[in-house]
C-alpha cells in the first residue's frame, strides 16, 4: 500500500505528464519492405519517436479455423499514450492484413532522459529534444 493509504502506486516526481507517459506498440509485417514503410511513416508524421524492425520471426497462429505458419517482422513502435489512437488509425489504414495485431504494452517505468526524448520527439509539432 502507497504511504496515501491507496493501493495505487504513487507518481514519481520524475514521470511524465500522463498523456506523455511511454507506450511500446507491438505489430507484426509480412515482409521488411511493408515494415520499413509503415515504420517510416510514423516516425516522419511524429506519431512515434522511434520503430524498430525485427525480421526473421515465425508465428504459429489459427485463423478460420486451420493452424497457419508465417514468416513476419515484429515492429516494436516507440511512442506515447496521446498518440497511441493516430498509431492505431496508420497502421489500420495502411496494413496488409485484414486483422493486424496492435498490442499496446505499458512499460513499467522508463528512464527521465528517454521518456522526455520520446515525448519531445512524438509532439505534434517539432520541439527540441533534451
Amino acid at each position: 500500500m502507497s504511504p496515501s493509504g491507496t493501493n495505487r502506486p504513487e507518481a514519481r516526481p520524475d514521470a511524465p505528464a500522463d498523456g506523455d507517459a511511454a507506450r511500446i506498440v507491438l505489430v507484426t509485417c509480412p515482409d521488411v519492405g511493408t515494415a520499413e514503410g509503415l515504420a517510416r511513416a510514423l516516425v516522419e508524421a511524429r506519431l512515434a519517436a522511434c520503430v524498430q524492425l525485427l525480421p526473421g520471426l515465425v508465428s504459429v497462429y489459427r485463423w478460420r479455423g486451420a493452424i497457419e505458419r508465417a514468416d513476419e517482422v515484429a515492429l516494436l513502435v516507440k511512442t506515447v499514450v496521446h498518440r497511441v489512437a493516430a498509431v492505431e488509425a496508420q497502421i489500420a489504414a495502411s496494413h496488409p492484413y485484414e486483422v493486424p495485431e496492435v498490442l499496446v504494452l505499458a512499460p513499467e517505468s522508463a528512464g527521465a532522459a528517454y521518456a522526455a526524448w520520446l515525448a519531445a520527439e512524438c509532439a505534434p509539432t517539432a520541439a527540441p529534444a533534451p
